[in-house]
Formats: structure tokens, C-alpha cells, sequence
């Protein structure tokens, strides 16, 4: 097909594609051949060594990248825009007049598509004005979807005469099919073919997926082992600064003088690479015993005097009032099994240390398999999900994607992901300005080595920046990049606007054209020309996403997918920049300027379809990534969490890389937040969760997943059980047994072990092909990716006792580039109907049914025989935000323990666990969903003061001694035991105090409502809506705590404030009362006072969030006014009575 030739810098291209047959169950072949001849990236699946060659399509009948269809039923012809190259350059444009492409054509294209519409692929021109990145010779290789590092001879010249430029990879590959350039048409000189071999000859070989039957070229290695011909003597000699390897004496310096003690004359002892095996990663550092076995003995105590007090109870009725008794002992006794409950996982607290130092030694050294000292970390792909762009600033989202591409880690293993749930242009322009900035922030953290690495919260710091900072260009540097950084929050927050007065221009001048065609027509119009209020692209085009006037296929619930790379994937060379100048801000001369990948995805949404809301989002990235870059671990992250030590990704990798990490699942990092009012009134921090119920988790079977900051190995995400196992049996699971679910070998039949034929290992395995498209879907790339990523996921086999390790240096290779039929094949994959028939949400990735995912997604590992790991860095390794208004506080409150109750009703109740999880780990888990049902004997219990003091009657007959006794030993143990979770968890009194206060608050007021919609739920079906958190802009102008102040009306703060009107009612009653009584009862009016003033003191931030600001008069002053008026007039009316009753009142 030949291309068409127009005066535009993007040509189209005419593709045929074939229907291969119709029917029910036949599997559409595709066949993209464009009319580009660029060798080695082309769409043609003909090609051997494209990464989807003979691969059959992911959708069956689903139609790419069209923009004009034919009227055969068995072939469709579309267009794809294809920019100018020097091999398919127009006809007005001679060949060396082509500008070099500033990036690569996938960064530079939107593809997007969906079910029942064509994928497109739309060219969007760069921006004029951005900063072009330059490496070697100002030039990038010119093959149509690569945009690597040009391969120079060694007279500096490119490969061939005519000066095209292209890559080492490209070229080798051109040589693989005929041996002729790409822009003359010409065969390659020998000699160049020749030199090229001798530095790649004592490279180690690549596998390709063929080697597992699946037809995808992918970057593993295929053995330790070199060719047959490998020539060890050259291959020691080419490799310049690493000779000497495997030899049995070591030139230090490459001179030979010089030599350690006890080592040769001139030389020093060769390196013991076996050595760096041995030190581990990580270690678990056990709390103090002097510390944990008190802790233990006055759990044991406590627990005794518990049940010697109800049994007291039980026995020593109250006849007087049965009622109030016997509510109040039911009460007593929930409350002793809630804290049972609570209490026994945190028998076993532990603490965990990295070493960072032997992870760059392991993993980043020069090594015999890495001579070049490449990094062999696995990739990370970093998961970022927003849906509304209102609630959720694209500031903040920005901040946190420019914290992940500056983190230290290397940036060819590391992929950014951003799911815009929402579909909207303002995020996806603000991702492209985000895009843009990066490069300059990023080399400038790299290189001055800023922390933390959020631009927002770097230069919002109060301490001295010039601390520890030792360049002289730093302070005029650091002052350009600051300017270039309140440029870039100006355009931000300019984007709204911009985008409403283009789309406005935009839509007047279609409407002007409308009116211009009826006219010419001859149509007479009687009422104005309707057009489509369109939101329009800055290149003059529709966006695919949503509309806010709300159109047809461009709603919030009705959208195409999309699919952006905003930075393509770096090559694996360092490219270092150029100094300062007009167009850059600082000197890189000595910084690695790459950029990780950055891709923009908004999955498809149909009408009819359930798209599982926040679960479903993380899945369309899973799979989008898993074409994409096949990370073999992921870590997510909520917008406003963004990456506060640069060394977080490290340490986490530690516990997943260190004897023992393959049955790891997650590491999950504590939630730490910013922008909390000093006093935490409503205990935004949650330091009795993170740092006292997580570490205590972390002793047994690891921490429960709490939705951010949570690394994955994406093996488990995928469902697939650990290699090993241990089922727990007998009684209280003190009988355990071994299981091993891995098979020994990988891709030799002849080698496997056979097992018994059932449906749990068949699932367990990664490798039954069968299995896989039934569970992952239809997407052969999709399927073909999983146990790359499980390869890749493994241990090095130099660890000892690993049997199923992977080589060292097996992942110190480039990764492929993409091409737009990869791209077409992850827009197939977030389309709405992919998931049907599958066992995505159920099984696979985040799990659906609760409001809650995260908690029900770990506990499906746990189940499974995974572990976890609590990792708490000495300094925060995320930071995010935290509603601090009450009413937010009290919603967010309430979405968590709604999940609760609905895990509680489910099969997901730890009751139903399987013998894989321990004990005590099923008890922490049960607690989990059992936590929201105390708030219903917590109301009772809170009202109970108030009845005693109304009635005049007690919970008991008297104050006697055996109820003090029992009173106060069970008090001064719950001091003590809080005095020692202080104490071997790190949190101070204060904050374990507010946890207190806002349990009360939290369970008079959101769990009951919680309790209240989870029956509703199970019972009558009602399905249960929430809306986002919103997150906090930061702005300088207002008040940072403004938010606190704010009183917003909520039906949950009904209950609180009758609670503490009542108590306060009662307690003035009862001090009347026994005051004119002739005979007082000082015993239960101090009884009841006592239990009423403890209600009101755990209440006492709810009043105070209530009142608003101090110095204003909020409209709730005015009911509390109101209310202390009718108290008082009570109050009056029971001390002076009308005359004739005061007899009948008294006795009341």
C-alpha cells in the first residue's frame, strides 16, 4: 500500500485489515502493514522479529486504529497518521530538510479506542517552546518508534554514507533482515558490520519468548553460559575497567602496585563475589523483653481480673433494676471480647531494618555475568489514581508524579503510571506540563541530591535549604529552578480556564460553520444551529474524554479509553546533558537527564457496565503495564501520597529480594500526613493503627494492605499462590505442615514434577497455558507477559537454600521500545467488556464487592499462604494528606468501617479462612470486620450514665468493696498496657489519648450508620454510594487549618450531641436530686457522674470541632444557648416547684 502523499507534516498511512471469518467463537487475525518501510518498527505482523509476530488479536472482531472504513464485510481499510521521517519523508520536503524528532512518535501520539469503536492513534505536535533534551551529536536514532541513542563508528560517523542515524539495536536488526539502511535504501559497509560484532561479540545471549512457546521477544536471559565460540580472553579485553574478573589475582588501579596485607606482591586478593550472598538485606529487630514480657504478663492479668469481674457481675445482680443491669453486663461483656480481640495479635511486635549498602554491592556491582555494573534491580511500575480533578487538584497529582520520576532508582526499570478515572483534559494537560518541568526538576534533584523530592513540599520547607550543600552552583541553580517551578503552578492553574475559552472559540466557530452549510443549502432556519459543547484539545481536536456539557460517548460514565506516553521509555545507556544556557536552566553536563516512562491512561466507561470504581481503575492498570513494561512489582499510590524519601523503593525491595522474599506479597509502608493542626484534634495521624496494630501484624503473618503505599509483587496480585506454604492443623494450628506449590521448572516439560490433579494446583501454576486466557482474558500479549514477570520477580539463585532463583545479571539488559500496535493492544485491554468471563476482580488484581478493596484484596494473599512486611523507615518514606474538617473526618471514617461490616457478610469473614493463615492472623482479621458492631453496645453503654442518674438507680446495689477492687485493677492494667505500647512502639501519650477520644467519637457516631447501611446492603440489596475525600490544595494566602474551623452540618453528629446533652441534663439532675433529698445517695450520684463526665471527656473534641472558630459565633452557639435555657429552667422548676406539687414532684 503506498502512502499518500500530502504538503503536511503528517501523512497518513492506508491499512488493511482482515476478518479472517465470522461466527461465534472465532478469533479475529489482524494484519497491520503500513506503508512505512522502517525496518524493525513496523506495525507489519509478517516481521519475525516484531514483539507480536503470529500473535492472534486480544479482542475477537475488534477493529484498530481506523479513521475511514470500507464497505466489504471482510476487509477494512483505515488510516493511521504517520509523521514525517527520513524514510518516509513528503514530496515538498527533501530528505535532509526533515528536522531529527525532538521525541518518539508512541510519546507523541494519543491512541484511544473502546467496544463498539476503532482505536486511533492521534499525532499530537510538540510543543515549540518545550526544552529539547540532546545526546551525542544533538541527534536521536531515527527509526520510526525509537528514540535510542545514535551508533557512531569509530571516525564518529554514522553507519552509513548517507548519514542516517540509527541505534546499535536498530542496526543490528537491519542487518538481521537484508543489511540495508533504512534511509538510502543501501546495504551497510562490512567494515562497520565487523566492528560492530567485536563489541558485541562477548555480550551474553537473549532469550525471546519463543523459547516458552508464546512468540514474544523479551529481555531475560536465556543462560549463564556463553556461545560456544565465546572467546572468554577477548571478552576480558574489550571490557575495559572491569578486567580481571575471574582471575585468580586483581591489578588494582589496572597497575599492579600496591597490594593489600596477606595478599599477592603488587596485587590484592580477588573479590569474594560469593561473600556479598551471604550478608542479608534485612533483619528483624525483636522488641526489648524487658519490655514485651511485662506487656505479655499484664495481658494475662488483665484478661483474669476481666473474667473474676464478670463472673462478680453475673452473680450480684441488681433487683432493684434488673434493666439497667442486665443492659449494662451485656454491654461489659462485648466489650471484654472486643478487646480480647484487639489484644491477642499483639502478642509478637517486631522491627525490621534495611541495608541498603548490600543492596547496590548485590545488585549494582560489576559482577562475571554484569561486567558493565548494570543495574539487575526488577522493574517497579508506580500506579497513580485520580478520578476528579475538582476534588483532587492536578497540582497535588502533578507533585506526586514529579516525586516518583525523581526517586532514586534506576530510571530504565522504573514505568509511572496515571489513571484518570474521571476521563478529564485538565488532568491530562496538566500530566503533559508535569511532563515537561520534569526535565528540569528531576537532573536537578539528581544532582544536588534534593529530598524531598515534591517541588511543593521542597520549597515549602522552613528549615535552611543550604544545609549539607557543598556545590557552588547550587544557591543560583536552586533560585532558577524555583522560578521555572511557580511558572509551572501558574500554568496549572491556568489550565481551566484556558481550556474554556479555547473550547469556547472552538464551538463558536462550529457553530458559525453549521449555520454556513444550512445556508448554502438553501435551508431556512427557524431556531438557532445546535452544536455539541465540545472540549477541545490545544491541537484543534475533539477530546476523547469527558465533555462537562456531558455529550454522548463523553460523559463521566461514558467515554472511550485512552492511552498517552507522556515520556517514552529511556534507553539504557546514561545520557548526560549540556550546561547552562538559554534553553537550560542548569548545568547537566555530570547528570543523568533520562526520565522514566510516563503514561496517562483513562480506562473505558460504558453505560451498563459496572466499572467497580476505584478496584476496577487499579486492574485496567495492571494489565495497561503489563503490556506495557511487565514491572514485575508494583507500588501504589494515592494522588496526594507522594514519595518523601528518594531511598523508599530501595528499602522495600530489600524484603522482597532477601532469603525468604518469594513468599513475600507486599511490603506495605506507613501512612504519614501533612498539613494536621498541631493538637490532631479527631487523630488524623492514626499512630495506634500504623505504628501499634501494623507492627504487631507484622510479627505474625504480616500487615493487612491499607489501599496506598504498598509495594506488590505482581504474581500475587495475579493471583497465583507463594512457592511454599504452611498449613496450619490441630488444635489452635499448633500442627504444621510443609506444602511446596512451584513447580521446580520453568518451560521443560520433561523436567516437571508431576502433581495430583487438581483444580487448586492447576490454578497455582503459572505455566498452564489453558488456564491463563480463561483467567486474564483474551489477550495473548497480556498472557504471554505473566511468567516473564514471575521470572523476573525471583531470587538470584547464588542465595542459598533458593531453588528457583534466576541468574545474576539477567535483568542488567535494555528493555524493548514500544510500538504502536503494543499500545493498540493495552487500549484492547482497558476497554469495559474484558473483564467479562474472566476472573479479574474475583480472583485476580483488586478484588471487588466492598467499598473497602484494599483490606479484602491482602487478606485473598494472606489466605493464599503469602506473607507481608511492615516496613517503617527512619525517615517517612510517603507522605499524603488528611481530611481535618470533623465532617470529612467523620465520612471517611464512615466509608472504612461500612467496607468493614460488608467484609464481615461476605466469604471474606476470617471465619472462613483457609489452614494457610495462622491464628492469630484470622483473629486480626476478624477484629477487622467485626469492629463497627461495638459501636451499637457503645451507644447503649454512653446513655446508660445518664438513665442511672434520671432513675436514681445504679449498675450495681452499691459502691462496695469487690466492685472498687475489680474497678481499679482493671483500670490501673489498661494504664500499664498502654503505658508499654508507648513504650515499645515509639508513640507518645498524647497521641495514644486522641485515639482514645475519637474511638468514642467515631463509634457513637459513623459506625452505627456504618452497621446501619451494611444490613441494609445484605438484607434489602440497597447498593452503598460515597463520594471522594477532598483533597487540599495548598495555598499560601489562606489559612493553613482553615478547614478545621469549618462546621458542616452531617446527620452523624446527631447521636454525639444527644449523648452529650443528655449526660450533661443528668448529671444537673442528679446533683439536684441528691442535694434535696431527705435521705442522699451520694454513692450512686457519684457513680453515675463519674461514668457520665468520662463520656463527655472522650466527647470533649466533637464540642470543640462544633464551636468552629474561636472569636466567630457560629449558628450551633446559638442551639447550645438554647439548650443550657432549658436546663437551667428545669433545673429551677425541680428546686422551686408550683405551689401544691412539690410533694408529687420530690418524688420523682
Amino acid at each position: 500500500m503506498a502512502a499518500q502523499r500530502t504538503s503536511s507534516l503528517v501523512s497518513p498511512a492506508t491499512i488493511t485489515i482482515s476478518s479472517g471469518g465470522k461466527g461465534e467463537g472465532v478469533t479475529n487475525r489482524r494484519s497491520m502493514g503500513p506503508s512505512s518501510p522502517a525496518t524493525g518498527r513496523s506495525f507489519s505482523t509478517t516481521n519475525p522479529t516484531s514483539p507480536i509476530s503470529g500473535k492472534l488479536s486480544s479482542g475477537g472482531g475488534r477493529r484498530y486504529s481506523t479513521a475511514e472504513e470500507a464497505e466489504s464485510t471482510e476487509f477494512v481499510r483505515y488510516t493511521v497518521q504517520i509523521p514525517a521521517t527520513p524514510d518516509h519523508h513528503l514530496s515538498s520536503v527533501a530528505p535532509e530538510s526533515v528536522p531529527f524528532p525532538e521525541r518518539s512518535y508512541i510519546s507523541g501520539t494519543l491512541f484511544t479506542g473502546g467496544f463498539n469503536c476503532i482505536t486511533r492513534g492521534h499525532v499530537i505536535n510538540s510543543s515549540a517552546d518545550s526544552p529539547r533534551v540532546l545526546n551525542h551529536a544533538g541527534v536521536l536514532c531515527r527509526t520510526i518508534g525509537c528514540d535510542g541513542e545514535p551508533f557512531f563508528d569509530r571516525s564518529k560517523q554514522p553507519p552509513c554514507e548517507c548519514g542516517f542515524t540509527i541505534c546499535k539495536d536498530c542496526y543490528l536488526e537491519c542487518n538481521s533482515n537484508g543489511g540495508k539502511c533504512p534511509g538510502c535504501k543501501e546495504p551497510y559497509r562490512l567494515s562497520e558490520e565487523e566492528d560492530l560484532e567485536s563489541e558485541t561479540e562477548g555480550c551474553l545471549p537473549l532469550t525471546s519468548m519463543a523459547d516458552f512457546g508464546m512468540g514474544r521477544r523479551l529481555s531475560m536471559m536465556k543462560s549463564v553460559k556463553g556461545p560456544a565460540d565465546f572467546d572468554h580472553n577477548r571478552w576480558l579485553f574489550e571490557t575495559k575497567g572491569t578486567y580481571g574478573y575471574g582471575n585468580a589475582v586483581w591489578p588494582k588501579d589496572g597497575n599492579g602496585d600496591g597490594g593489600g596485607a596477606g595478599g599477592f606482591k603488587g596485587f590484592e586478593e580477588p573479590p569474594n563475589f560469593s561473600a556479598r550472598n551471604r550478608r542479608p538485606l534485612t533483619r528483624k529487630v525483636c522488641v526489648s523483653q524487658a519490655i514485651i514480657s511485662p506487656y505479655r504478663l499484664l495481658i494475662v492479668i488483665r484478661l483474669v481480673a476481666l473474667g473474676f469481674f464478670l463472673a462478680w457481675r453475673i452473680r450480684h445482680p441488681n433487683n432493684d433494676a434488673i434493666w439497667l443491669w442486665a443492659m449494662s453486663i451485656t454491654c461489659e461483656l462485648w466489650f471484654a471480647f472486643s478487646w480480647l480481640l484487639d489484644q491477642l495479635p499483639k502478642l509478637c511486635p517486631v522491627n525490621r531494618a534495611t541495608d541498603l549498602s548490600v543492596l547496590k554491592e548485590r545488585f549494582e556491582s560489576p559482577s562475571l555475568r554484569n561486567p558493565k555494573g548494570r543495574s539487575d534491580l526488577p522493574g517497579i511500575d508506580v500506579f497513580v489514581s485520580t478520578a476528579d480533578p475538582e476534588k483532587e487538584p492536578p497540582l497535588v497529582t502533578a507533585n506526586t508524579v514529579l516525586s516518583i520520576l525523581a526517586v532514586n532508582y534506576p530510571v530504565e526499570k522504573l514505568a509511572c503510571y496515571v489513571s484518570d478515572d474521571g476521563g478529564s483534559l485538565l488532568t491530562f494537560e496538566a500530566l503533559a506540563e508535569t511532563a515537561s518541568f520534569a526535565k528540569v526538576w528531576v537532573p536537578f534533584c539528581r544532582k544536588h541530591e534534593i529530598e524531598p523530592r515534591n517541588p511543593e513540599a521542597y520549597f515549602s520547607q522552613t528549615r535552611d535549604f543550604l544545609k549539607n550543600k557543598v556545590r557552588h552552583d547550587f544557591v543560583r541553580e536552586r533560585r532558577r529552578v524555583k522560578r521555572e517551578y511557580d511558572e509551572f503552578k501558574v500554568r496549572i492553574n491556568s489550565l481551566p480556564d484556558s481550556i474554556r475559552r479555547r473550547s469556547d472559540a472552538y464551538n463558536a466557530h462550529e457553530e458559525l460553520r453549521a449555520k454556513k452549510k444550512h445556508e448554502e443549502m438553501g435551508e431556512r432556519l427557524t431556531e438557532p444551529v445546535k452544536v455539541p459543547k465540545a472540549i477541545w484539545m490545544s491541537d484543534g481536536s475533539h477530546w476523547p474524554g469527558t465533555w462537562s456539557s456531558a455529550e454522548t460517548e463523553h460523559s463521566r460514565g461514558d467515554h472511550a479509553g485512552i492511552i498517552q506516553a507522556m515520556l517514552a521509555p529511556p534507553n539504557s545507556e546514561p545520557l548526560t546533558g549540556t550546561e547552562a544556557n538559554e534553553n537550560g536552566l542548569i548545568n547537566t553536563t555530570t547528570v543523568d537527564i533520562r526520565l522514566p516512562m510516563l503514561v496517562y491512561v483513562s480506562r473505558e466507561k460504558r453505560p451498563g457496565y459496572d466499572h467497580n470504581k476505584k478496584a476496577g481503575a487499579m486492574n485496567a492498570l495492571v494489565r495497561t503495564s503489563a503490556i506495557m513494561s511487565n514491572g514485575p512489582f508494583i507500588l501504589n499510590l494515592d494522588c496526594d501520597h507522594y514519595i518523601y524519601n528518594s531511598q523508599a523503593m530501595r528499602e522495600g525491595m530489600c524484603f522482597m529480594l532477601d532469603s525468604g522474599g518469594d513468599r513475600v506479597c507486599f511490603v506495605q509502608f506507613p501512612q504519614r500526613f501533612e498539613g494536621i493542626d498541631p493538637n490532631d484534634r479527631y487523630a488524623n495521624h492514626n499512630l495506634v493503627f500504623f505504628d501499634v496494630t501494623m507492627r504487631a501484624m507484622d510479627g505474625l503473618q504480616g500487615p493487612m494492605y491499607v489501599g496506598t503505599g504498598c509495594i506488590f509483587r505482581r504474581t500475587a496480585l495475579y493471583g497465583f499462590s507463594p512457592p511454599r506454604a504452611t498449613e496450619h492443623r490441630g488444635w489452635l494450628g499448633r500442627r504444621k505442615i510443609k506444602l511446596f506449590l512451584r513447580k521446580p521448572t520453568m518451560g521443560k516439560k520433561t523436567d516437571r514434577v508431576e502433581a495430583e490433579n487438581n483444580e487448586e494446583e492447576e490454578d497455582d501454576d503459572i505455566e498452564s497455558s489453558s488456564l491463563l486466557p480463561k483467567k486474564f482474558g483474551n489477550s495473548a500479549i497480556l498472557t504471554a507477559s505473566i511468567p516473564v514477570a514471575e521470572y523476573q520477580g525471583r531470587l538470584l539463585q547464588d542465595l542459598s537454600g533458593v531453588h528457583q532463583g534466576r541468574p545474576a545479571g539477567s535483568l542488567a539488559v535494555p528493555r524493548e521500545p514500544l510500538d504502536a500496535s503494543t499500545v493498540a493492544e493495552a487500549i484492547s485491554v482497558i476497554s469495559c467488556f474484558y473483564e467479562e468471563k474472566t476472573e479479574w476482580g474475583r480472583r485476580v488484581g483488586w478484588i471487588y464487592g466492598s467499598v473497602t478493596e484494599d483490606v479484602v484484596t491482602g487478606y485473598r494473599m494472606h489466605n493464599r499462604g503469602w506473607r507481608s512486611v511492615y516496613c517503617v523507615t527512619k525517615k517517612d518514606a510517603f507522605r499524603g494528606t488528611a481530611p481535618i474538617n470533623l465532617t470529612d473526618r467523620l465520612h471517611q471514617v464512615l466509608r472504612w468501617a461500612t467496607g468493614s461490616v460488608e467484609i464481615f457478610f461476605s466469604r471474606n469473614n476470617a471465619l472462613f479462612a483457609s489452614r494457610r493463615m495462622k491464628l492469630l492472623q484470622r483473629v486480626s482479621y476478624f477484629n477487622a470486620g467485626m469492629y463497627p458492631f461495638t459501636s451499637i453496645f457503645l451507644l447503649v453503654y454512653c446513655i446508660l450514665p445518664a438513665v442511672s442518674l434520671f432513675s436514681g438507680q445504679f449498675i450495681v446495689k452499691s459502691l462496695n468493696v469487690p466492685f472498687l477492687i475489680f474497678l481499679l485493677v482493671i483500670t490501673i492494667t489498661l494504664c500499664l498496657l498502654a503505658l508499654l505500647e508507648i513504650k515499645w512502639s515509639g508513640i507518645t501519650l498524647h497521641e495514644w489519648w486522641r485515639n482514645e477520644q475519637f474511638w468514642v467519637i467515631g463509634g457513637t457516631s459513623a459506625h452505627p450508620a456504618a452497621v446501619l447501611q451494611g444490613l441494609l446492603k445484605v438484607i434489602a440489596g440497597v447498593d452503598i454510594s460515597f463520594t471522594l475525600t477532598t483533597k487540599p490544595a495548598s495555598d499560601e494566602n489562606d489559612d493553613e487549618f482553615a478547614e478545621l474551623y469549618l462546621v458542616k452540618w452531617s446527620f452523624l453528629m446527631v447521636p454525639p450531641i444527644t449523648i452529650m446533652m443528655v449526660n450533661m441534663i443528668a448529671i444537673a439532675v442528679g446533683f439536684v436530686r441528691t442535694v434535696y433529698s431527705e435521705f442522699p445517695r451520694w454513692s450512686k450520684l457519684l457513680g453515675g457522674s463519674f461514668f457520665s463526665f468520662w463520656v463527655l471527656c472522650h466527647l470533649y473534641p466533637f464540642a470543640k470541632g462544633l464551636m468552629g472558630r474561636r472569636g466567630k459565633m457560629p449558628t450551633i452557639v446559638f442551639v447550645w444557648s438554647g439548650l443550657i435555657s432549658i436546663v437551667l429552667s428545669l433545673m429551677w422548676v425541680y428546686i422551686s416547684p408550683p405551689a401544691g406539687g412539690k410533694n408529687e414532684y420530690m418524688n420523682f
